[in-house]
């Protein structure tokens, strides 16, 4: 769960989806991309909208001018629903006016490249937009106090990621805590909760449920008004031991380590 400092993960590990009505277009981009990435394709929004089903993407790259669903519709859409308002969209277009970027980024764009455009332009704006989701993805895992709506990009996002953590703390200590129990108190399917909280964060939900155990532990901790046992306790650990254990995995020190630092 936890990683050490610039270990981001393999290129290859993201799967893209590239959309366009020309073919030409969209295999000269997947030859591209696929050195590095793995690569959905799509013809237009509505194939879009089946991939997106069927698999779980980290970027979209979509052309703009397409046929039945263009890229600003699909754009608004994706970004409007709440299994895919996460993903970032670079919008490709060979409009280079004022007014078409303004729409782009109205419609949710994450980012907005003008043909003709370079493959090593968009192979960098890909690898920067993925690098920075994976840093946040990272500062909140190994951040003991970060509050979980860091890794939102979206108001939709937040507001899941807040109503999430505040339906897992209330039940810390209940046994009952699994997927299962939080899928039917946020009213959604047990895969459609994974791939939402596994898509945002890089964690199961499970290690999402430990995760916040131990930082509302942190907090516990840094409050100093607590006995050690007692936050163990009170965050679902019945061994002090595993507890100690697992803090020191997850933040690189101790229990203990963590209280001499936070009470000076």
């Amino acid at each position: 769960m936890n990683r050490t400092e610039n270990s981001n993960p393999p290129s290859h590990t993201f799967t893209l989806l590239l959309v366009d009505d020309n073919e030409e277009i969209l295999d000269f981009l997947k030859d591209d991309l696929e050195e590095k990435y793995t690569v959905l394709t799509a013809t237009n929004g509505h194939e879009a909208l089946s991939q997106l089903n069927a698999h779980i993407v980290h970027l979209i790259i979509s052309d703009i001018m397409m046929p039945e669903m263009d890229g600003l519709e699909f754009c608004d859409y994706v970004k409007s629903h709440f299994e895919w308002s996460h993903i970032p969209i670079v919008l490709l277009t060979a409009k280079n006016t004022l007014q078409s970027k303004i729409e782009g980024l109205d419609a949710g764009a994450d980012a907005y490249i003008e043909k003709p455009f370079s493959p090593e332009h968009l192979n960098a704006q890909v690898a920067s937009l993925l690098s920075n989701r994976v840093k946040l993805k990272d500062y909140f895992a190994q951040s003991p106090l970060t509050h979980i709506k860091t890794m939102a990009h979206t108001k939709m996002d937040e507001q899941f990621l807040e109503k999430l953590q505040q339906l897992i703390e209330a039940h810390l200590s209940d046994t009952l805590l699994d997927v299962e129990f939080l899928a039917q108190r946020l009213n959604m399917s047990r895969p459609t909760l994974y791939r939402k909280i596994k898509s945002i964060s890089d964690l199961s939900p499970n290690e999402m449920i430990n995760l916040t155990r131990l930082k509302k532990a942190a907090l516990l901790i840094s409050q100093g008004h607590h006995h050690m046992n007692e936050i163990a306790e009170t965050v679902g650990y019945n061994s002090l031991t595993q507890f100690g254990r697992n803090f020191h995995k997850q933040f690189g020190m101790t229990p203990t380590d963590y209280a001499k630092k936070m009470n000076g």
